[in-house]
């Protein structure tokens, strides 16, 4: 039964990636930069989830939602500021001023919220399930996380593939110059992609301080690296690349922190994307690009 709930978990931690991966792989599909920025929109998420929470009072699906909202605002602050004006520059530019953008988060809720770190609430209402006569114990955090992960790539997919704004990205994503000369609103389009990138990452911060409740300012960092090399694993730019990438990646840290050494899980995580990269460089369902000369 101890396999079955380390597998639990690290589907579990797996969603969790894969909710941040998403907006990663959706951002450098469309506009072909890299929002290093996404994990602390992960932290920012879970402070204002946090306040609403301990300080206003607030029911935790409407302190998600407020999230949702401020995270949204924020991540399409960020792209009007800090990208848009970066958007024919060198790819070593937006680079930078993703990772300046990040730093300057991080610092702002140093100032706001101090470096102790918080007990953050649960957000999840129930306990879990217990199965197998008691053997099996299943958290109600670990039910919910995985249950959006699968709601919300199935969500995407279908808002890709159906709607008039999802064929705009996939448009965009193929070539900004033919859309744009097509009707499209490039820069809107964009827009849209941070918007939707930054209300996910609203939810996996919600989702990760309820299954690890403990917040502070660089809560976002690691799991948005993780989350990063989750989409490069998957196959960066493929929605499905980035679930699989995360659920995989999820489960492979849990294992090796159970059956091989706590302190090295980070490096097999990182060691086993080296080795699929080597072996198949566009990820595992990343598609290769032949570009002529």
């Amino acid at each position: 039964m101890s396999f079955i709930s380390y597998l639990i978990n690290g589907l579990s931690l797996g969603s969790v990636y894969a909710i941040i991966a998403l907006g990663y792989t959706m951002v450098y599909g469309i506009a072909k930069m890299l929002n290093f920025a996404h994990g602390d929109i992960i932290m920012i998420g879970g402070y204002v989830v946090f306040l609403a929470t301990s300080s206003a009072g607030m029911p935790p699906l409407l302190a998600v939602l407020l999230s949702v909202i401020v995270c949204t605002v924020l991540g399409v602050t960020i792209e009007r500021i800090a990208y848009k004006p970066l958007r024919e520059a060198p790819s070593l530019a937006v680079l930078i001023t993703a990772i300046g953008v990040s730093y300057l988060l991080q610092n702002v809720a140093l100032l706001l919220f101090g470096a102790n770190p918080k007990s953050f609430t649960s957000v999840v209402p129930f306990s879990g399930l217990s199965l197998a006569g008691g053997n099996l114990n299943i958290s109600g955090e670990a039910i919910v996380t995985i249950l959006s992960g699968i709601v919300i790539m199935v969500g995407l997919s279908v808002f890709i593939k159906r709607t008039k704004a999802g064929q705009a990205m996939l448009a965009v994503s193929e070539d900004k110059g033919a859309a744009q000369l097509m009707g499209i609103n490039v820069n809107g389009t964009i827009g849209l992609t941070f918007a939707i990138g930054s209300a996910l990452a609203a939810i996996a911060g919600a989702l990760l301080c309820s299954a690890y409740p403990t917040l502070n300012p660089y809560t976002g960092s690691m799991p948005g690296i993780k989350a990063f090399v989750a989409a490069v694993f998957g196959g960066i730019g493929s929605i499905p690349g980035a679930m699989i990438g995360g659920i995989l990646l999820g489960v492979i840290e849990i294992l090796s922190k159970a059956y091989i050494s706590s302190q090295l899980s980070d490096a097999i995580v990182f060691s086993v994307l080296i080795i699929v990269l080597l072996v198949k460089p566009t990820g595992i369902m990343g598609k290769k690009i032949n570009e002529k000369v």
